[in-house]
Protein backbone atom coordinates (compact mmCIF):
# COMPACT_ATOMS: atom_id res chain seq x y z
CA UNK A 1 0.00 0.00 0.00
CA UNK A 2 0.93 3.59 -0.41
CA UNK A 3 1.37 6.32 2.03
CA UNK A 4 -1.74 8.13 1.45
CA UNK A 5 -3.74 4.80 0.80
CA UNK A 6 -2.34 3.75 4.60
CA UNK A 7 -3.47 7.46 5.96
CA UNK A 8 -6.98 7.61 4.31
CA UNK A 9 -7.45 4.04 5.92
CA UNK A 10 -6.28 4.72 9.31
CA UNK A 11 -8.48 7.75 9.07
CA UNK A 12 -11.56 5.67 7.99
CA UNK A 13 -10.53 3.32 10.59
CA UNK A 14 -10.47 5.62 13.29
CA UNK A 15 -14.07 7.47 12.04
CA UNK A 16 -15.60 3.95 11.87
CA UNK A 17 -14.37 2.63 15.17
CA UNK A 18 -15.14 5.64 17.39
CA UNK A 19 -18.33 7.43 15.07
CA UNK A 20 -19.63 4.06 13.20
CA UNK A 21 -23.13 4.83 14.65
CA UNK A 22 -23.54 8.28 14.97
CA UNK A 23 -22.58 8.16 10.91
CA UNK A 24 -24.50 5.33 9.76
CA UNK A 25 -24.93 6.01 6.43
CA UNK A 26 -21.19 6.98 6.03
CA UNK A 27 -20.17 4.28 7.87
CA UNK A 28 -22.04 1.96 5.33
CA UNK A 29 -20.88 3.54 3.02
CA UNK A 30 -17.06 3.47 4.24
CA UNK A 31 -17.27 -0.15 5.36
CA UNK A 32 -18.33 -1.30 2.00
CA UNK A 33 -16.01 0.65 0.66
CA UNK A 34 -13.03 -1.04 2.37
CA UNK A 35 -14.46 -4.53 1.78
CA UNK A 36 -15.26 -3.80 -2.08
CA UNK A 37 -11.15 -2.64 -1.83
CA UNK A 38 -10.03 -5.16 -0.21
CA UNK A 39 -12.06 -8.10 -2.03
CA UNK A 40 -10.99 -6.52 -5.35
CA UNK A 41 -7.29 -6.07 -4.11
CA UNK A 42 -7.38 -10.19 -3.34
CA UNK A 43 -9.12 -10.67 -6.82
CA UNK A 44 -6.27 -8.49 -9.03
CA UNK A 45 -4.28 -11.50 -9.72
CA UNK A 46 -6.99 -12.67 -11.22
CA UNK A 47 -8.40 -10.51 -12.77
CA UNK A 48 -4.72 -9.77 -14.26
CA UNK A 49 -4.28 -13.51 -15.66
CA UNK A 50 -8.44 -13.19 -17.15
CA UNK A 51 -7.18 -9.60 -18.75
CA UNK A 52 -3.44 -9.51 -19.69
CA UNK A 53 -3.86 -5.85 -21.08
CA UNK A 54 -4.37 -4.60 -17.91
CA UNK A 55 -1.55 -6.15 -16.00
CA UNK A 56 1.27 -3.67 -16.95
CA UNK A 57 -1.43 -0.62 -16.88
CA UNK A 58 -0.60 1.05 -13.50
CA UNK A 59 -3.90 3.40 -14.17
CA UNK A 60 -5.90 0.38 -14.09
CA UNK A 61 -4.63 -1.45 -11.21
CA UNK A 62 -5.38 1.67 -9.35
CA UNK A 63 -7.94 2.09 -10.76
CA UNK A 64 -10.34 -1.49 -10.13
CA UNK A 65 -10.12 -1.76 -6.90
CA UNK A 66 -11.80 2.06 -6.08
CA UNK A 67 -14.29 0.79 -8.47
CA UNK A 68 -14.69 -2.41 -6.93
CA UNK A 69 -14.74 -0.76 -3.29
CA UNK A 70 -17.10 2.06 -4.90
CA UNK A 71 -19.60 -0.51 -6.48
CA UNK A 72 -20.02 -2.33 -3.35
CA UNK A 73 -20.34 1.03 -1.56
CA UNK A 74 -22.94 2.62 -3.09
CA UNK A 75 -25.12 -0.71 -2.69
CA UNK A 76 -24.33 -1.29 0.85
CA UNK A 77 -25.37 2.40 1.41
CA UNK A 78 -28.97 1.51 -0.26
CA UNK A 79 -30.09 -1.19 2.01
CA UNK A 80 -29.59 -0.86 6.15
CA UNK A 81 -30.52 -4.57 6.89
CA UNK A 82 -29.08 -6.27 4.20
CA UNK A 83 -25.66 -3.73 4.76
CA UNK A 84 -25.67 -4.49 8.52
CA UNK A 85 -26.07 -8.40 7.50
CA UNK A 86 -23.45 -8.21 4.36
CA UNK A 87 -21.34 -6.23 6.45
CA UNK A 88 -21.03 -9.05 9.05
CA UNK A 89 -21.10 -11.85 6.60
CA UNK A 90 -18.22 -9.99 4.77
CA UNK A 91 -16.15 -9.02 7.79
CA UNK A 92 -16.21 -12.57 8.91
CA UNK A 93 -15.16 -13.77 5.40
CA UNK A 94 -12.33 -11.30 5.23
CA UNK A 95 -10.51 -11.91 8.52
CA UNK A 96 -11.17 -15.78 7.46
CA UNK A 97 -9.51 -15.23 4.18
CA UNK A 98 -6.82 -13.08 5.92
CA UNK A 99 -5.57 -15.31 8.94
CA UNK A 100 -6.85 -19.21 7.74
CA UNK A 101 -5.94 -18.94 3.69
CA UNK A 102 -8.82 -19.85 1.08
CA UNK A 103 -9.22 -23.27 1.05
CA UNK A 104 -12.77 -24.48 0.23
CA UNK A 105 -13.16 -25.82 4.34
CA UNK A 106 -12.13 -22.90 5.45
CA UNK A 107 -14.88 -20.70 3.22
CA UNK A 108 -17.79 -22.93 4.04
CA UNK A 109 -17.08 -22.50 7.86
CA UNK A 110 -16.70 -19.19 7.63
CA UNK A 111 -19.69 -18.56 5.58
CA UNK A 112 -21.92 -20.56 7.55
CA UNK A 113 -20.34 -18.57 10.62
CA UNK A 114 -20.77 -15.18 8.32
CA UNK A 115 -24.57 -16.36 7.93
CA UNK A 116 -25.12 -16.78 11.18
CA UNK A 117 -23.48 -13.88 12.56
CA UNK A 118 -25.42 -11.56 9.50
CA UNK A 119 -28.91 -13.16 10.83
CA UNK A 120 -27.98 -12.10 14.76
CA UNK A 121 -27.11 -8.47 13.48
CA UNK A 122 -30.52 -8.06 11.21
CA UNK A 123 -32.17 -9.08 14.67
CA UNK A 124 -29.88 -6.57 17.38
CA UNK A 125 -29.70 -3.29 14.63
CA UNK A 126 -28.40 -1.17 17.11
CA UNK A 127 -25.48 -3.20 18.73
CA UNK A 128 -25.05 -5.22 15.80
CA UNK A 129 -24.61 -1.76 14.17
CA UNK A 130 -21.99 -0.38 16.78
CA UNK A 131 -20.35 -3.84 17.04
CA UNK A 132 -19.85 -4.25 13.19
CA UNK A 133 -18.59 -0.43 12.53
CA UNK A 134 -15.84 -1.06 15.71
CA UNK A 135 -15.08 -4.22 14.01
CA UNK A 136 -14.61 -2.99 10.67
CA UNK A 137 -12.53 0.49 12.03
CA UNK A 138 -10.70 -2.04 14.09
CA UNK A 139 -9.86 -3.75 11.27
CA UNK A 140 -8.83 -1.05 9.03
CA UNK A 141 -6.91 0.22 11.79
CA UNK A 142 -4.69 -3.13 12.27
CA UNK A 143 -4.29 -3.57 8.61
CA UNK A 144 -3.23 -0.42 7.76
CA UNK A 145 -0.86 -0.01 11.66
CA UNK A 146 0.94 -4.12 10.10
CA UNK A 147 1.72 -2.30 7.23
CA UNK A 148 2.86 1.21 8.18
CA UNK A 149 5.00 -1.15 11.17
CA UNK A 150 6.23 -4.17 9.28
CA UNK A 151 8.51 -5.48 12.35
CA UNK A 152 5.26 -5.86 13.96
CA UNK A 153 4.55 -9.70 13.49
CA UNK A 154 0.98 -10.44 12.13
CA UNK A 155 0.19 -13.82 13.30
CA UNK A 156 1.06 -12.83 16.98
CA UNK A 157 -0.78 -9.46 16.85
CA UNK A 158 -3.49 -9.81 14.27
CA UNK A 159 -6.60 -11.33 15.95
CA UNK A 160 -5.51 -9.30 19.40
CA UNK A 161 -5.46 -5.62 18.13
CA UNK A 162 -8.66 -6.21 16.45
CA UNK A 163 -10.02 -7.44 19.67
CA UNK A 164 -8.54 -4.50 21.81
CA UNK A 165 -9.56 -1.84 19.15
CA UNK A 166 -12.84 -3.05 18.46
CA UNK A 167 -13.65 -3.52 22.00
CA UNK A 168 -12.47 0.23 22.65
CA UNK A 169 -14.75 1.46 19.90
CA UNK A 170 -17.76 -0.33 20.55
CA UNK A 171 -17.60 0.48 24.35
CA UNK A 172 -16.90 4.51 23.26
CA UNK A 173 -19.77 4.35 20.84
CA UNK A 174 -22.40 2.39 23.18
CA UNK A 175 -21.25 5.08 26.02
CA UNK A 176 -22.00 8.29 24.17
CA UNK A 177 -24.91 6.85 21.93
CA UNK A 178 -27.25 6.06 24.75
CA UNK A 179 -29.93 8.46 23.94
CA UNK A 180 -29.92 7.96 20.25
CA UNK A 181 -32.10 5.48 18.43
Amino acid sequence: METYELILMIAIGLALLFFGYRVKKVAFFLIWFLLGFNLTTFLMPTINNLVPQIAGQPLWQNLIPICGGLLLALMGFSIEKLCVGGICFVLVMVLAINYFGTDIATLAIAGVIGVIAAGAAVTLMKPATIIATALAGAYALTIALLVLFPQISKEIYYFPAIGVFALIGALFQFSTTKHIM
